[in-house]
């Protein structure tokens, strides 16, 4: 059965049907609900379940609040009791020096990597010195295993170390998009967002994370492109 037109109440084809805002409308029958301009799926907005065009879309206007003589005082009084309370904390932390910071797993990594980088340094330097001639009086304490080879029996005294290699940090694993949970839907036609919280794609570009709003618009995220936003949804198809 045929649905019945949000505007006129009457049957409405399935070839001049359109589906949104949780109704059914005649192709002439979706325009502004003010200036009675004829909207499409691109330019309409939707307010109240009700088509708006951009210029009679209904605004909503913040509301001034009057500066009165109360309004003043409790001001005032609020920037006396944040001043006092300053005081307060900086007096009660006056003179107890730097907070301990915890060692947190992050902290342990960048002191290892700090760690590894002070040593590449010092055989740096080491070599500057035996290029130049100069005989290091005094081996580190405690050289890091990783720092050099020790000189096999029928080497001479004279080795070269090899510089310790540079921790590097593992590479932090991508963001995950949700690509494997929601809805997949694939664009039958090429759409060009008419509202900053809407995105645009192509014929052909698959939606992901799809999640359905009402009869007439979804929220999804463009594969191709990667914005996220509302788009139509008589425009894309379920894969």
């Amino acid at each position: 059965m045929n649905p019945l037109c949000g505007r006129c109440n009457l049957v409405v084809y399935p070839t001049e049907k359109v589906n949104c805002l949780d109704k059914y409308w005649h192709k002439g029958c979706f325009s502004c609900e003010v200036c009675k301009m004829t909207l499409n799926m691109k330019n309409y907005k939707g307010f109240d379940k009700l088509p708006y065009c951009n210029a009679h879309y209904p605004r909503t206007n913040f509301t001034c609040v009057a500066d009165t003589p109360e309004n003043i005082r409790l001001k005032q009084q609020s920037q006396m009791q944040s001043q006092v309370r300053y005081k307060e904390d900086f007096e009660k932390n006056k003179g107890k020096g730097f907070s301990v910071v915890t060692d947190t797993p992050e902290l342990q990594r960048i002191k290892k990597t700090q760690s590894n980088i002070s040593n590449v340094k010092y055989h740096e330097e080491f070599e500057k010195r035996k290029t130049g001639g100069e005989v290091p009086h005094q081996q580190p304490s405690n050289p890091s295993p990783a720092a050099y080879q020790p000189p096999a029996a029928t080497q001479n005294f004279n080795y070269e170390p090899t510089p310790a290699p540079v921790h590097q940090a593992a590479a932090a694993p991508p963001p995950n998009t949700g690509g494997g949970s929601g809805k997949r839907y694939r664009a039958v036609y090429d759409y060009a967002a008419a509202d900053e919280d809407e995105v645009s794609f192509v014929d052909g570009d698959v939606i992901i994370d799809v999640q359905q709003i009402d009869e007439g618009w979804m929220y999804g995220r463009v594969e191709r492109t990667g914005q996220l936003g509302m788009l139509p949804a008589n425009y894309v198809e379920a894969i």
